[in-house]
């Protein structure tokens, strides 16, 4: 469904009914929302290069077993508190290439959340709790890997006590690159 000028509109609901679809793609195309019906048994939805504006609260509350979420080079400029919160199998989340301004809430409390991209938004800050939860015992797996470059926050400022869920130094990647214009 990738490369299409489907709109948001263009997606009937219950197009999908009685389906079980585990892998879906709709990039660039000419979505301005995460789509609400689509089949509640995917593990892995892609809708990167669309112009989604922001996730709502409602966004993921189909979707409990989705593992991989690609909403890369959209025009995100904010994440409601809570909407990550329906996705408690989430493994990996791509968030790079947006306008969002700090680290979605609800990171530290996605158990099995392993690898995170964030770089080239606006963020300008990072909390000391932004990636991990307060208790170690409430993460089941480690960070692999958690990209940040290309924000606008002062890397050395970064608390090291920060990352202290993910596995290896190498899992980090931070600095203030920024791509020539």
């Amino acid at each position: 469904m990738s490369a299409n000028p489907l709109q948001n509109s263009g997606i009937e609901l219950g197009a999908f009914d009685g389906m079980s679809v585990y892998y879906l793609r709709i990039a660039e195309a000419e979505l301005t929302t995460i789509p609400k019906d689509l089949p509640s048994s995917l593990y892995e939805l892609h809708l990167d290069y669309n112009k989604i504006g922001k996730v709502e609260i409602e966004d993921f509350i189909r979707y409990k077993d989705l593992q991989r979420l690609g909403l890369g080079n959209n025009q995100i400029k904010s994440i409601e508190n809570g909407s990550l919160a329906y996705l408690p199998n989430l493994r990996e989340l791509h968030l790079d290439y947006n306008k969002l301004k700090h680290v979605p809430a609800g990171l530290a409390s996605l158990k099995y959340l392993q690898v995170v991209y964030l770089h080239f938004n606006n963020i300008s800050s990072i909390g000391v709790n932004d990636f991990c939860p307060t208790e170690a015992r409430k993460k089941k797996i480690v960070y692999s890997g958690i990209s940040l470059f290309g924000n606008s926050f002062k890397y050395w400022e970064v608390q090291p006590t920060t990352f202290r869920c993910v596995s290896t130094q190498m899992g980090v990647q931070l600095g203030n690159f920024r791509k020539r214009k």
